[in-house]
């Protein structure tokens, strides 16, 4: 499965538009990590325990809008955008989205 965030591949045609794709996860912090970023926060600097949640919360995501493009047997997803909300306290919804597409290679033709 091809992915983009914008509208077309160079060496593809974009030939059939299937209509939007998404997956999204909701994930909520713990009270161990709560913890230790909040000591972090402190001190200032990188809340890594939070960043690896919100990358593995996009990667469920993206995983998930892909399986719905094979549902529609897509080719690609163009147009991909991410989203994020707090669902509760301490919780957040990532939601990745796109448009399912069919392709096919570009004629490489020269006109005379």
């Amino acid at each position: 499965m091809r992915l983009t965030t914008v509208d077309r591949f160079p060496d593809k045609e974009v030939v059939e538009d299937l209509g939007v794709v998404r997956g999204n996860t909701i994930r909520a912090r713990n009270i161990g990590r709560d913890i230790t970023q909040a000591f972090r926060n402190l001190v200032g600097g990188e809340l890594k325990a939070y960043t690896e949640l919100y990358s593995e919360a996009r990667e469920e995501a993206i995983d998930r809008m892909i399986e719905d493009a094979k549902k529609l047997d897509a080719d690609a997803i163009i147009n991909i955008r991410f989203m994020t909300s707090m669902i509760a306290t301490a919780g957040a919804e990532i939601l990745a989205y796109g448009t399912a597409v069919k392709l096919k290679d570009k004629e490489n033709r020269k006109d005379n």
